[in-house]
């Protein structure tokens, strides 16, 4: 063992195997220790949306954080978890050229799949309004150099497209099958508004899906067992943990300016056994006990 541990991430070719043999349900994470919470609540794959690692620097999802602030962050979940991790690479960092670099350093830091969309930069979020769409040849470009660049056959290429809000369901469909064309491994229709929608779009475009749950959007909360039912291979919730712990957080700091004591909330705290068990603290002090005695032999 040592103490930079690495806990043997699960990576690109466990992921790939759960989509061919089930439905994959992917939580949105945002640090280690969120990743450490997912895993240890059951899930096998979670997922790091672009918007909850510009959040956490207190930035808006356009397109304001680099390429290396996100590997960054996958590097610090790949680490300490074993979740295989979908990322959210926005429009690829730039150009052509960006892309291919960017797959590298996503497989590079511990990736399993990365989603690219068709938007262009700065791009927004994708249940607001004003987005505008790149040429279908420009994104097919990109994707058949996503494609071209990774080097673990099992790195999983998502193709996004936001077509549906911007030109329409028609124009999705078809940008979609000139996605998979160019070697996409899965499509994402970003912003489908309605349970029926969903349905025809799985029907009109057979390949494997994913869908977009995260609040306040124009998507219905579909469970993962609905989506599964329709069609759709994975499932993501982008902001759901991060949204109630910024909410709890928000209530903290207020609670604790207002009466200058935890003591009113001290019984809805995660206790210090509970987080030393999931930060596995105690076999890291076993650990360096161990490697001092071995010092001073």
């Amino acid at each position: 063992m040592s103490l930079l541990r690495d806990n043997a991430n699960l990576g690109a070719g466990y992921l790939r195997k759960k989509l061919s043999s089930g439905f994959v349900v992917c939580p949105g994470v945002f640090n280690g220790i969120s990743a450490l919470l997912a895993q240890n609540a059951g899930f096998d794959s979670a997922y790091l949306s672009g918007s909850s690692v510009a959040a956490s620097m207190g930035l808006p999802d356009l397109s304001l954080t680099t390429l290396d602030e996100v590997a960054s962050e996958v590097w610090k979940i790949t680490r300490i978890s074993r979740l295989p991790l979908l990322v959210d690479v926005d429009t690829g960092f730039g150009e052509t050229g960006n892309v291919v670099r960017t797959v590298k350093e996503m497989e590079r830091a511990g990736a399993s799949a990365m989603h690219i969309e068709d938007q262009v930069m700065p791009k927004k979020c994708g249940h607001l309004a004003g987005k505008q769409l790149v040429p279908q040849d420009e994104m097919v470009r990109k994707i058949s150099a996503a494609v071209s660049a990774r080097k673990n056959p099992d790195f999983i290429i998502v193709a996004r497209t936001d077509a549906y809000g911007v030109l329409g369901y028609s124009e999705a469909v078809k940008r979609s099958k000139a996605y998979l064309k160019a070697g996409a491994d899965m499509i994402f229709p970003e912003a489908l508004d309605s349970e029926e929608t969903f349905r025809k779009f799985a029907g009109d475009v057979r390949a494997p899906l994913l869908a977009n749950m995260t609040e306040f959007g124009k998507s219905p909360l579909l469970s993962a067992g609905e989506l599964k039912s329709m069609g759709y291979a994975m499932v993501i919730f982008p902001l759901t943990a991060f949204r109630s712990s910024l909410l709890n957080m928000k209530n903290v700091y207020h609670n604790l300016k207002e009466y200058g004591t935890q003591k009113n909330f001290v019984d809805s705290m995660m206790t210090r056994d509970e987080f030393y068990d999931l930060i596995d603290y105690h076999s890291y002090e076993t650990e360096d006990q161990d490697l001092y005695k071995q010092k001073v032999k």
